[in-house]
């Protein structure tokens, strides 16, 4: 990746988007009807068979095997005046159906995209793949916009030649029995468009959908009504004060919180002895709303003057570097936070105050009992739902490698500056909070770069990034240490490794480079080194929480990517481990790392997402719809109020992502409780009154 202003970023997208003919108002063009014998005649196949099923339709029926696909030469070639390729698709099966288009042109470059959700079953649905379209990434974002009456095709936005298309070919992937699609007319329609797609509430101007916004004037009976519905329902029955469970068993009071078994299940328990089951909400606040318009202001239809009240919502972010985030660039310059900008025109003076007072109201009601990690700090301290606190390392020191470095290299525990930058880190913060018993605990750092099981080279990543760091580096020289105090000389280690070092001070100076297959030795001392890494970082946060709050639990690192050795390390000096599980469910078989782990488990992060309300970008978990997004839910809390291990799981995050990306890395997930306008999604809390009503007594039934 390369730092630089999003304006020199995109500038080269923009002119592009602008010099090309696509445009939404533009009609479509007929391309392939199946209404005549030539078009049919025109289809290819292979392992797959077509018949005319009704005038401008076919049955496609395709064989199981790799890849059968039917392949479609168009009648003319150009199709530089419009901007994707659309088609009608029909499943007529009990199953969903996924497939693959791909466009190619004369010189044999292609493009291909794919469906992000397999089409349910017996439903129809048109699709739309854009064709030279700039990628989202190259615009400051991870989702692009809709084109109004289709879903998207997932692209890889690879340019063809749009004046010289030669093929275009459906196919499906390794299909695992014989399938069949219906297939409409394909057509030629507009493409994705970038101009004036922010309305003035920081919502996509191009479409329609339940419950937006069109006016100023609606945010007011809309805040009432909202407030009605909390006076008459503010929180779900069977539920005390700290909002644990008021009926439920009742063990000691220490007045802070805890983790204990009961009946051979592990729960935290509130400062009152009552059982407590942790449903929790990240990013509660309005800190993160930002998005950037310096260098695409024609994405929006409108945007503050200077002297408008709400040019207040107006920030600058600088630069950052790059942490590897797979090609993704971090922007800078001017933002706009159309949702704080939003919370001032509904709630008016005062409306920070007024906003924070809402959503304590709103968890209350929905059964939330936790606000979780990076919400606003002003929420601290509320009195009123108890609270994680977020604490991150501050303070420069070597790094490593793993190879899992998707948010930045990890720290070299074994560097002597890492014991101050913890105490340091930790003091301020856990001396402020150390009395509070409203306090469940402390996340310390989020998704470090552990290394993960995919491979045993992964899995040991941090044990070879140590050995591949400068010769002067303390991970590296403790490795060799250790390395010697077991081998005591380099010819035994080089027989244990198959190796062939001269000396010592050749494998602490020369870059090291591990063999395609590891000994049994090696891969002893590898997982050694990688056990001994984690357990003096998890110790050294441990003991800095301890000398500056002793009553709070020490709730992990919120793991993305981990392996068993660091696991185990963590289970060792945590209270309560902590991992951030994007799937659609937690299944126990994906779990064995926990076998044999004894210990109380959070989810710090889970999310599902829809673009059925505007947005651009599902998330990590995609559904079709906000009543499909509502039913995960409620499935994935059922799902982890079953396992004995996890005592609770936090939902990332409370309100959407910006439409057009948040500044460090362009997220735009349609992902909130809350919309941009602060309105709620209905099926998203209706589900959570639902399934947090029943998830205590549901997690005291597991017999083990």
């Amino acid at each position: 990746m390369h730092r630089r202003n999003f304006l020199a970023a995109s500038t080269a997208s923009l002119a592009a988007l602008a010099a090309s003919p696509a445009d939404p108002a533009q009609p479509t063009k007929a391309l392939c009807t199946f209404e005549n014998p030539g078009d049919l005649a025109s289809v290819k196949t292979s392992h797959a068979r077509v018949t005319s099923l009704r005038p401008r339709a076919v049955q496609v029926d395709f064989d199981a095997t790799a890849r059968p696909m039917i392949e479609i030469a168009p009648p003319f070639a150009d199709f530089r005046l419009f901007g994707s390729l659309a088609l009608d698709v029909t499943n007529p099966s009990a199953e969903p159906l996924a497939f693959v288009v791909e466009v190619e042109d004369a010189a044999v470059a292609k493009t291909s995209a794919h469906t992000t959700l397999p089409l349910p079953a017996r439903a129809s649905a048109a699709y739309a793949l854009p064709l030279d379209s700039p990628s989202p990434v190259s615009m400051g974002m991870r989702g692009e916009p809709g084109i109004p009456g289709f879903r998207l095709l997932a692209e890889d936005h690879h340019p063809v030649d749009l004046a010289r298309i030669a093929a275009i070919r459906i196919y499906l992937h390794q299909p695992g029995s014989p399938r069949r699609m219906i297939l409409g007319p394909l057509r030629l329609a507009a493409g994705v468009s970038y101009e004036k797609i922010v309305d003035p509430y920081g919502q996509f101007s191009k479409e329609n959908w339940p419950g937006k916004l069109t006016a100023a004037a609606q945010f007011q009976p809309r805040k009432a009504e909202e407030e009605a519905e909390l006076k008459l329902h503010p929180a779900l029955p069977d539920r005390d004060e700290f909002g644990a469970w008021a009926s439920g068993p009742k063990l000691e009071a220490t007045g802070f919180f805890r983790a204990a078994k009961h009946g051979g299940v592990w729960w935290l328990v509130a400062p009152n002895g009552r059982l407590f089951f942790s449903t929790g909400m990240d990013c509660v606040g309005a800190r993160e709303g930002g998005t950037v318009v310096e260098g695409r202001e024609n994405m929006f239809e409108w945007l503050p003057a200077p002297s408008d009240a709400l040019a207040a919502f107006y920030d600058t972010v600088r630069a950052v570097p790059p942490v590897g985030l797979h090609g993704m660039r971090f922007y800078a310059g001017r933002t706009f936070n159309f949702y704080a900008a939003n919370l001032q025109r509904r709630y008016g003076s005062g409306w920070q105050r007024q906003a924070q007072e809402m959503a304590l109201r709103r968890l209350r009601a929905w059964g939330m009992n936790t606000i979780g990690n990076w919400s606003d700090p002003a929420l601290y301290g509320n009195g009123r739902v108890p609270y994680t606190v977020t604490l991150g390392l501050r303070g420069a020191s070597a790094t490593l490698s793993s190879g899992s470095d998707y948010w930045g290299h990890m720290r070299d525990v074994f560097d002597p500056r890492f014991p101050q930058i913890v105490d340091d880190s930790v003091r301020t913060l856990a001396q402020a909070r150390r009395d509070d018993p409203w306090v469940v605990g402390y996340f310390v750092d989020n998704e470090l770069a552990w290394g993960n099981m995919r491979s045993e080279h992964s899995r040991y990543g941090l044990a070879l990034g140590a050995l591949a760091q400068p010769a002067g580096s303390a991970a590296r020289r403790a490795f060799v240490d250790r390395l010697k105090a077991r081998w005591n000389s380099v010819d035994r280690l080089n027989q244990a490794w198959a190796a062939g070092f001269a000396s010592w001070d050749e494998l602490l100076a020369k870059p090291f480079q591990p063999p395609a297959e590891f000994t049994p030795a090696m891969k002893e001392d590898l997982a050694a080194f990688t056990t001994e890494f984690a357990a003096r970082y998890f110790r050294t946060i441990r003991d800095a929480l301890r000398k500056y709050d002793p009553h709070h639990l020490y709730l992990g690192c919120r793991f993305a990517a981990h392996t068993r050795e660091e696991v185990l390390a963590a289970a060792q000096f945590c209270d309560v481990l902590s991992f951030n599980i994007y799937r659609p469910r937690l299944d126990p078989a994906q779990w064995t790392v926990l076998d044999g782990v004894d210990k109380p488990v959070v989810i710090g992060e889970f999310h599902m997402g829809a673009r059925d309300r505007g947005m651009f970008h599902t998330g990590l978990v995609p559904t079709p719809d906000q009543a499909a997004r509502a039913a995960m839910y409620q499935d994935y809390v059922r799902s982890v109020a079953d396992h004995p291990l996890f005592v609770g799981c936090h939902y990332f995050k409370y309100n959407d992502e910006p439409l057009t990306g948040r500044p460090r890395d362009g997220e735009n997930y349609s992902i909130g409780f809350t919309m941009v306008t602060d309105d709620v999604y209905p099926e998203m809390v209706a589900a959570a009154k639902s399934v947090n009503a029943e998830v205590c007594s549901r997690h005291a039934a597991i017999s083990r």
